[in-house]
């Protein structure tokens, strides 16, 4: 594999183990939320508005453990984990511009939420950025 395919691959790594992660602390954390959803039913078990002065402190935690779980970005980064990991093994370039937008919006939550591993993303978004400047070595496909 190319070095530009390598970074890919630690990008796409890095993604899908920042968004298990989330999940999986999630779950370690607020079983007993998640868990309510499934014995309540799914439909509807979590509330649209967040309103702290009229509901009960069970929906505003289901609320809270929604938007921190399945609501978070943690799925999507997951699955662009796994694309950027996919297109890296097929010698597919991924444009600079994705890494510098994940780079971005990893450093500005990062600055926002400190600690967090939000700077790892931005560290991924910049080896796209680098994969995308050896692009002509990920481009030799016969």
């Amino acid at each position: 594999m190319k070095a530009g395919g390598r970074l890919l691959r630690w990008a796409g790594a890095v993604l899908i183990a920042l968004g298990a992660g989330h999940l999986s602390l999630l779950l370690l954390m607020s079983w007993d939320g998640v868990a309510g959803w499934a014995r309540r039913g799914l439909w509807a078990a979590v509330p649209l508005t967040f309103d702290t002065g009229g509901q009960p402190a069970s929906a505003i935690r289901d609320t809270l453990v929604f938007w921190a779980g399945p609501g978070s970005f943690a799925v999507p980064l997951i699955l662009l984990g796994a694309l950027i990991w996919r297109l890296a093994g097929r010698g597919t370039p991924v444009p600079a511009w994705l890494g510098w937008a994940l780079a971005a919006w990893c450093a500005l939550g990062g600055v926002l939420l400190v600690p967090s591993p939000y700077f790892a993303g931005s560290a991924a978004g910049l080896l796209v950025v680098l994969a995308a400047r050896r692009r002509p070595d990920m481009s030799d496909r016969s």
